[in-house]
């Protein structure tokens, strides 16, 4: 390994970590090479979390992400209202102002929303409209500029209604508040804040807010992933909320995207040991000591997301002890070759698991042919650990988890384990198969012209078990 020891490579990897930190004008170069290094970070643009939250007029929208904000202080977090959307209205409707619906889908621009958005996602800087509610134009005030952030409220009464806006979010949030409420805060907001006299107020809340409430605001309240009664007076729901979404922030954006995909919790052990394995240089007793370790990890990590059932036993000091009893019906299967690397950390947990095997044969990562299996008669009524270190074009996956599923196994009774994964794999898994779980250490990069994970660890098979590739490996398949 040269004149580094594994030892010192394990404590140079302690060291400062950017992983996941925001590094803006910061280029991180190799001290020995000079040249720019690459981590998983590099290139790769993060998105931010959106959250929607809508309810009727006054229900209070903007108290719950006031609330948010101050609670997350520590993020980058902005507020964006659709009623800054609202068409500029003409000099027709300015002229019959009080029979125009402003609570109706149409009277908004949701077209340049969509537009703003899609600039914020993608780290860009916009200019939101600052609509004035006497004149009803959207040009008498300066537009807000607004940043990129890692936290995006997106707030309004019809915010649900249409598909395309429900798709930027990652949460969806609705207010319930009760009518009469919303009623008294709205006479008391359009009096004050708008200039409005009661009378004209009433009179549009009869005439268009409640029926546009009952036939486009309360029908979107199904989308909700979350629904909070009493609105900003309700200090126990926005705390789960700002907890989950801490929780949110921290994972990778493919998580945020992917309920099924898991990455373990990376520590600077584990980040020392892909160091390790990662690097070229390594030998081959290292990168197998170092790898069995993160593989045993991961396997770990898998069997914690196996059904338990709650179980009582008698300590030695005669005491009852409530724990949870594992799973009994499950068993491996190991993509030939390089899976099979990983069936010595699940024997290591689970005595006397049987184990099957699939050979694919890929043809340029492109094309993939089934050659062999030999699985468990039964595997049909058990939970299937799908072991494969790498996880990139997802082509090979997506093949050995279709006979999986052909052979009887409930989609959502497969977890598939790796070390490290590319993005493109995980789309193609979980937009395949929903249902399954996907374990894994690390995700990389993406993948190079040559359908190879980057920055990747080479062939995992060669390096673990010394061959090259000029070698022809026969591979014994032996029953478990």
């Amino acid at each position: 390994m040269g004149s580094k020891s594994v030892v010192d490579m394990i404590e140079a990897s302690s060291g400062v970590h950017f992983s996941g930190f925001h590094m803006d004008n910061l280029e991180v170069r190799n001290t020995e090479t000079g040249q720019p290094t690459t981590s998983a970070a590099d290139n790769v643009l993060k998105q931010p979390f959106v959250i929607g939250v809508a309810g009727g007029a006054a229900s209070g929208k903007t108290t719950v992400c006031d609330m948010i904000i101050q609670q997350l202080h520590d993020q980058r977090v902005v507020l964006v209202n659709q009623d800054s959307f609202y068409h500029n209205l003409t000099e027709e409707e300015l002229a019959r102002v009080h029979e125009y619906n402003f609570d109706h889908p149409d009277a908004f621009d949701t077209d340049q929303l969509l537009s703003s958005m899609e600039k914020l996602r993608h780290g860009k800087a916009v200019d939101i409209p600052n609509y004035d509610f006497k004149s009803y134009k959207n040009n008498v005030f300066p537009a807000r500029r607004v940043n990129p952030s890692d936290v995006i409220l997106l707030e309004g009464i019809l915010i649900f209604h249409d598909p395309r806006v429900r798709e930027l979010m990652n949460m969806k949030i609705f207010v319930d508040t009760d009518a009469d409420v919303r009623l008294a805060r709205r006479i008391r907001r359009d009096t004050v804040e708008k200039g409005r006299d009661i009378g004209t107020v009433l009179d549009q809340y009869s005439t268009f807010v409640k029926p546009a409430f009952d036939d486009f605001i309360l029908p979107t309240k199904k989308y909700a992933d979350i629904i909070i009664p009493r609105g900003g007076d309700n200090h126990v729901a926005i705390d789960l909320i700002v907890q989950h979404i801490r929780t949110k922030l921290g994972q990778h954006d493919l998580c945020k995207i992917y309920p099924n995909l898991y990455v373990i919790h990376s520590t600077f052990q584990i980040r020392g040991m892909h160091t390790l394995i990662r690097d070229a240089q390594t030998t081959k007793h290292d990168f197998v000591f170092y790898a069995d370790r993160l593989i045993r990890l991961v396997v770990e990590h898998g069997l914690g997301h196996l059904p338990f059932t709650e179980k009582q036993v008698i300590t030695p000091t005669g005491s009852v002890y409530t724990g949870v009893d594992f799973c009994k019906r499950l068993c491996g299967v190991s993509v030939i070759r390089s899976g099979e690397s990983m069936e010595n950390a699940l024997r290591a947990c689970c005595k006397g698991i049987k184990i099957g095997k699939i050979l694919i044969h890929r043809e340029g990562d492109n094309g993939q042919q089934l050659i062999y299996e030999k699985l468990p008669q039964d595997i049909s009524e058990r939970h299937v650990l799908l072991l494969d270190p790498i996880l990139g074009t997802g082509n090979s996956a997506v093949q050995a988890i279709s006979l999986l599923i052909s052979k009887g196994v409930p989609e959502p009774n497969i977890i598939f384990l790796n070390l490290i994964s590319a993005p493109q794999g995980v789309h193609v898994v979980c937009k395949s198969f929903p249902r399954i779980k996907i374990v894994t250490s690390e995700i990389d990069i993406g993948l190079n012209e040559d359908f190879r994970v980057v920055p990747g660890m080479g062939e995992f098979g060669d390096r673990y078990f010394g061959t090259d590739d000029d070698e022809v490996m026969v591979t014994q398949i032996s029953s478990n």
